[in-house]
């Protein structure tokens, strides 16, 4: 995986200028998003030509009143009662869209668990260690990063649980 620097990326977003000042290795993917494809991360998936198992989304729960950061397969599901737990809570719910956005600084579809406007509690799916590199939103859709799913860990400070379900 290339590195790039923040005079690199073409599509410079919060997400991908953390990245380059954390010194962390990655891969920059950019495609023609399409409004009409019903799911943003299988597209992101098609687009590259990476295995979606290997391409993870970027949830916000409202877990006992606190917003929590999920990051998840595309191939699958968030198991709220798994991330409730995770993070010592008894009940989550999928946070309103439109404060997901405030909150994160990005809109629905392009939301990514790096360089968001309030950091928040994060938890990757186990299933993530499983890869030597998986592919997350650089933070607009059409853009997404390819990382070790070690790195993003550090960096987001996540906890790494199995929250996901097929």
């Amino acid at each position: 995986m290339a590195k790039k620097s923040k005079k690199q990326q073409s599509g410079s977003t919060p997400a991908t200028v953390a990245l380059a000042a954390a010194g962390v290795a990655f891969t920059f993917h950019a495609y023609e998003h399409d409004p009409s494809h019903p799911s943003y991360g299988e597209e992101a998936a098609e687009a590259m030509g990476v295995s979606p198992d290997r391409v993870f989304k970027t949830l916000v729960a409202d877990v006992d009143g606190n917003l929590t950061v999920a990051v998840v397969p595309v191939t699958g599901r968030l198991d709220l009662k798994a991330l409730a737990a995770a993070v010592g809570g008894k009940r989550a719910t999928m946070a309103d869209p439109a404060l997901a956005e405030r909150t994160t600084g990005y809109v629905r579809g392009g939301i990514s668990p790096l360089g968001q406007r309030k950091k928040l509690p994060t938890v990757l799916d186990a299933s993530a260690s499983g890869h030597s590199t998986i592919c997350v939103s650089a933070g607009r859709r059409g853009l997404e990063v390819e990382l070790s799913p070690e790195d993003l860990a550090t960096l987001t400070k996540a906890t790494v649980a199995p929250i996901g379900r097929a």
